[in-house]
């Protein structure tokens, strides 16, 4: 039988295109068929993932993209309709509708036959609102009884319905690929176009996937464009095109649609804008005036411009940009240069450089220069005054960056510090910089947020809050949905943001409203009886006024009747004898299907027995042989009807015939519950163990399980290394295809006690708090003690603390904990043991701070020294967090003179300050002082340190040393001594400088050594030889150096001889080795040979002997077992030692000799003469061997 299926609306034109035969006009069916409803098809909508769904609604995916995955399969309900042939009872159903004067339902999609697509048309309303008289049609039989109307009309249908039944256009719409509305992917984004950007075009996309193809239209600021050829706006594919766009045209909210016969959806705004950068003002800029170590504003002014800038200072040039240090801060708020505290550095030209951001482009403008000017003044110290601060209240979307900024004028430079007043500020965002930065902002940065300037001045804070806001986000979105007619559906979607978003419906892109057939109730759609025109695109959209986001889905409403073919009742059905079973029976229909049951011919009715539930399922209990047989379940709507049939079979009954026993263990034991079985013998037998009902795993790797496997009626389960988990009720089902048989026992693990719970703190004070506890599973052995622990969070480890009572004992479960640090946070948890060990800890308590304390430790590191004449700097360790006891931290220095009785006080506050300057003029250089330190906070001051000595600044030495004398002692050095400058009251004498430098040179150019210590004598080494230098020399200390020496001269030695030692020539002995050379003869620019120096070495000894003469031979003394020998031979003079010659000696070689230039002279007996490198190389390797 030829079977095809409607096309979504080509099925009129089609009938159209058939109908039109050649010398006929169309009768009045032909003009009515492309606007009767029966003769069209619904579309198909989208829905959502968690919709409340009534009987006869259906989820299905979003079709896949092509290419990749297979091409969709939307549900089975989609499935059943590419494979259904004729549908039984549809003209049927179809008929009583007509005959009533209403529209016939037709069900989306659905696959026709020849027959009932003549009956269709017979079906069709003709001109004038009156129907066709209906044939007798046979509801049973589900195809209709043929009748003939008479005249014309019923030639040209029947004519009509031949044609179509062999239509290859109709035959090939069998393969007509799953129908589904447009799904978004690619959307339009937010663009900012560069009002001077050399591009011709914006390209706003938007593509779908849809089935038939999508259309494509746009709306600008919510009306629809008319897309004219020859506009400067145009459609390619779906995107949108606009050529050469201008703010004044071009400037607003743009919105896609697509569509196709099954419906219309919008995609998300997107806003065009326009970004511009003026040029800053061509006048000049008036100069800056300040005194010096004051603090200075420089304001940027930048032009007009959208959107924000960036910026940047330039110092008197290009590229010399302000560095971002402590002491310079650039404002990318409002673009102003902010300096600290000015010095004679900070004289020139300044130009703010301010560069706009944009998509396609980036764009720079730089102002007019402005100078500063500095009054030359002594500078003073001053405490911080904030300059550059950050709003009160700073909005914020999550995922945004936030940049706080607070810089504050100051002497010395103040130091930043941020903290967040009302919670902990994130460690990542610790600074001490300019700018906190935020990078990605969230609901618990929230807060309140403060910014600390401080010097030894003084500080001074501003505060400021951040409010986090957050654009909508889905909490539940609507997915496809495939719905049958008639039944109820209650659809909804739900999104977050903040403020709160609300909620609003379109269907085929236009808004929904509640109507008759559809209620809506802000996130929730109610359908009280779907219908096929409730079919198509529906959107939930959310918004606030920080953004808007869709869903979309389809609605598909669908007219089915009942079919087993993708579900049929089983053919065989076992069952065991005195057991029950269960039949489904789940044809697919829609509305859904009334059901009856049949054995044989005899229908079924409920009894004790059988019973049918409201879904058709048939359930058969205390099963006998007499069951036996076949079941028919009837199915029916007003689509039509269809039954499916099975053959029931009557097995033995499983049994359990050894039950587990149940077992008490201790943690780690091993225990098999042992489990046996009898069963129908024709079936197979399994065992399913269960614990607390839930499977037991014995693929687990590394698992503790194990099943026996000696027959198939034995099931044992052994545990391994029980553990505490492994306790609990044990469940052995001996199981078949058509029944199953059980039997429990009971595991009891004894273990070391479970976590306490309900840990609470109570009672805090300053060093103590009050903790209490439930008890937790003892796990089967009584609990004998707890033990508490505390850390300080975030990353503290847990410790043991001391507590009262010492020792807490099993029943108890509360405690005091003792020996607290004041002003800490902290957590707690507790630890039950009993005689199998130590359990595990409770959760941690909810972190507490205890309460505050004045300190009880002094600062340590007390010393000082150094700074400018007429200070005295006192330094020491700040104390850490844990040390600090209370806010208002800071610290409190006493000092007096040695000697003095009264003691001067200064507060210095912060908790990070580590020195004080205190400054007088008339202060002696290298005064000692007595220092003694103490910390304090709001609660009081804490104890003092010990007395420490220290001295104010140092001065220069006043004298120079005295009596310099130097002398050159080799070609590369010489000497120099002097006598000792006198200690003195401005400082400690380190050492002495020595600087030198060739006659003729500058003295700017001199080389300079330091000795470290009181030496009065040294030597300078790296000279050139035969050289006349200027020397002298003065004292330093802390403070610098002292007044220079009278210079003297000293002139370095001519340099050794350059050649070596030549015709050297040697005799072995039993007890010496001779060795002797030509006289070596100095050059006139070289220094006198005396003596030469001979460095020997033998095979016996790592290490070389000296020897010295002032001959050209020598005899050495050897012992008689030496076979090897390396000797090195040089001349000494007053310009020091010359090159070297080297010689490689092998005793029973003879006599032998190396000639000048180290040529190789022939030895008797084969004696070797090397070179100086390759000797030493060869004794090397000959000694290592």
């Amino acid at each position: 039988m030829l079977t095809g299926r409607f096309p979504r609306l080509a099925t009129p034109l089609l009938l159209h295109k058939l109908l039109l035969l050649p010398g006929t006009t169309p009768p009045p069916v032909l003009q009515l068929v492309p606007h009767t409803p029966v003769c069209l098809l619904s579309p198909a909508f989208l829905q959502d993932s968690d919709a409340a769904e009534a009987p006869g609604a259906h989820k299905r995916p979003r079709p896949p993209p092509p290419p990749g995955p297979p091409p969709r399969q939307d549900s089975a309900a989609a499935e059943e309709r590419e494979e259904r042939g004729q549908p039984r009872g549809l003209v049927a159903a179809l008929a009583l509708p007509l005959r009533l004067g209403q529209r016939p339902p037709v069900p989306a999609n659905t696959p026709l036959s020849p027959q009932v697509l003549l009956s269709l048309l017979l079906l069709c309303p003709l001109a004038g609102p009156r129907p066709l008289p209906s044939p007798l049609l046979s509801a049973s039989a589900g195809t209709p009884a043929m009748g003939t109307p008479s005249g014309r009309k019923s030639h040209l249908l029947l004519l009509v319905a031949v044609v179509l039944a062999s239509s290859p256009a109709w035959s090939s719409a069998q393969g007509t690929p799953a129908t589904f509305g447009p799904v978004f992917e690619d959307q339009p984004l937010s663009l900012l176009f560069p009002e001077e950007s050399t591009e011709e075009k914006v390209t706003l996309a938007c593509r779908a996937r849809a089935s038939p193809p999508a259309t494509y239209r746009w709306k600008m600021n919510g009306t629809e464009m008319k897309l004219e050829p020859g506009s400067h706006r145009q459609l390619v594919g779906g995107n949108l095109v606009i050529m050469n766009p201008t703010k004044a045209q071009d400037a607003g909210v743009y919105q896609c649609l697509a569509s196709n016969p099954v419906g219309t959806v919008v995609s998300r705004e997107a806003v065009l804008r326009f970004g511009f950068l003026q040029e800053f003002s061509k006048e000049e800029r008036d100069p800056v005036k300040t005194h010096e170590g004051w603090g200075v504003m420089l304001p940027c002014n930048p032009p007009a411009h959208y959107p924000g800038l960036s910026y940047r200072w330039l110092l008197n040039e290009f590229p010399n940009f302000i560095p971002t240090d402590g002491r310079h801060f650039v404002s990318q708020t409002t673009g102003n240069l902010y300096i600290a505290r000015t010095n004679a550095s900070d004289l020139g030209n300044y130009s703010c450089l301010a560069t706009s951001h944009m998509d396609f482009s980036t764009k720079s403008v730089f102002s007019k220069f402005a100078q500063l000017n500095l009054a030359a003044e002594d500078p003073r110290l001053f405490a911080p005054s904030i300059k550059a601060r950050f709003p009160a209240e700073t909005y914020a979307l999550v995922g945004q960056q936030v940049n706080l900024e607070c810089f504050a004028f100051g002497n010395p430079v103040p130091r930043i510090k941020w903290r967040k007043v009302d919670g902990s500020l994130s460690p990542q965002w610790a600074t001490a910089e300019p700018t906190l930065q935020i990078p990605s902002v969230s609901f618990e940065d929230e807060g309140t947020y403060e910014c600390e300037a401080e010097n030894s001045k003084g500080r001074d804070s501003v505060q400021g809050r951040i409010i986090v806001q957050a654009q909508p986000q889905w909490l539940k979105v609507i997915s496809d949905m495939d719905a049958d007619i008639g039944s109820s559906l209650r659809w909804g979607c739900a999104a977050a943001g903040k403020p709160r978003p609300t909620v609003r419906w379109l269907r085929n892109g236009e808004p929904l409203a509640s109507q008759t057939r559809v209620e809506v109730l802000a996130g929730d759609l109610r359908f009280p009886k779907l219908s096929l025109e409730d079919s198509g695109m529906y959107q939930c959209v959310a918004e606030n006024k920080h953004g808007t986001i869709y869903a979309s889905a389809e609605l598909a409403v669908q007219a089915l009747a009942p079919d087993f073919r993708l579900n049929p009742v089983r053919r065989l059905i076992p069952a065991a004898r005195g057991g029950e079973v269960i039949i489904p029976c789940q044809p697919r229909a829609a509305p859904k299907a009334v059901v009856l049951w049949s054995k044989g011919t005899e229908i079924l009715v409920n009894s004790s027995r059988m019973t049918v539930t409201p879904d058709g399922t048939l359930i058969i209990r205390n099963i006998s042989r007499s069951d036996e047989g076949k079941y028919t379940c009837f199915a029916e709507n007003f689509m039509g009807k269809a039954n499916s049939t099975g053959i029931l079979s009557v097995r033995d009954a499983t049994k359990i015939t050894l039950a587990p026993s149940s077992a008490d263990i201790n943690l780690g034991d091993n225990v098999t519950l042992q489990c046996h079985a009898s069963h129908d013998p024709t079936m197979d037998l399994t065992f399913i163990w269960t614990l607390d009902d839930f499977p037991v795993d014995f693929d687990k790797p590394g698992g503790h399980y194990r099943r026996a496997s000696v027959k198939e009626t034995v099931g044992d389960l052994t545990i391994l290394d029980a553990q505490l988990r492994h306790g609990g009720k044990y469940t052995c089902m001996a199981q078949t295809v058509v029944d199953s048989a059980s039997k429990e026992a009971t595991v009891l693990v004894r273990g070391p006690p479970g976590p306490p719970g309900g840990m609470v703190v109570r009672d805090i004070g300053d060093t103590t708090v009050q903790l209490s506890w439930s008890r937790g599973f003892d796990n089967h052995s009584p609990i004998a003690k707890y033990t508490l622990q505390a850390r300080t969070p975030p990353a503290g480890k847990w410790k043991q603390v001391r507590t009262n009572p010492a020792n807490i004992e099993g029943n108890a479960e509360t405690a005091q904990v003792l020996g607290l640090t004041p002003w800490m946070d902290y957590e707690f948890r507790v630890i039950a043991s009993n005689i199998l060990g130590t359990g595990e800890p409770s959760v941690p308590s909810s972190k507490i701070r205890t309460k505050e304390a004045a300190p009880s430790v002094a600062p340590s590191g007390l010393s000082g020294g150094g700074g400018a004449p007429g200070e005295l700097i006192v330094n020491w360790t700040p104390m850490s967090r844990e040390y600090q006891n209370g806010d208002g931290f800071g610290y409190l220095l006493s000092f007096r003179r040695q000697g003095s009785t009264g003691w001067q006080t200064a507060r210095v506050p912060g908790a990070d300050a580590q020195y004080f300057v205190y400054s007088n003029q008339s202060l002696q250089p290298y005064t000692p002082f007595e220092v003694k330190i103490r910390s304090y906070n709001r609660r009081g001051d804490g104890p003092e340190s010990l007395t420490a000595l220290v001295y104010s600044a140092e001065e220069e030495p006043r004298v120079a040393p005295a009596k310099v004398w130097a002398k050159g002692v080799s070609s590369s050095e010489m000497n120099v001594t002097w006598e000792p400058v006198q200690q003195d009251v401005n400082g400690i004498l380190l050492g002495y400088e020595i600087r030198y430098w060739k006659a003729g040179d500058k003295e700017a150019a001199a080389d300079r050594v330091r000795t470290a210590g009181l030496d009065t004598s040294a030597r300078v080494t790296d000279l050139h030889p035969n050289t006349k230098y200027h020397v002298t020399v003065r004292a330093y200390n802390r403070a610098g150096t002292g007044p220079t020496s009278p210079s003297t001269n000293a002139t370095t030695m001519k340099p050794p001889p350059r050649r070596p030692p030549v015709n050297i020539s040697w005799t072995f002995s039993s007890s010496s080795l001779s060795i002797k050379w030509d006289p070596v003869v100095p050059l006139r620019n070289e220094s006198a040979v005396t003596g030469y120096k001979l460095l020997y070495r033998n095979d016996a000894h790592l290490t070389p002997t000296l020897h010295l003469t002032s001959k050209n031979w020598i005899e050495v003394a050897v012992p008689e077992d030496i076979g090897h020998a390396l000797v090195q031979i040089r001349t000494t003079g007053p310009g020091g030692d010359g090159t070297p010659a080297e010689v490689h000696i092998v005793r029973n070689g003879g006599t032998s000799m190396m000639v000048e230039d180290s040529a190789v002279c022939p030895a008797p007996q084969s004696s070797t003469v090397l070179p100086h490198s390759m000797a030493m190389l060869a004794l090397i390797g000959y000694l290592e061997l």
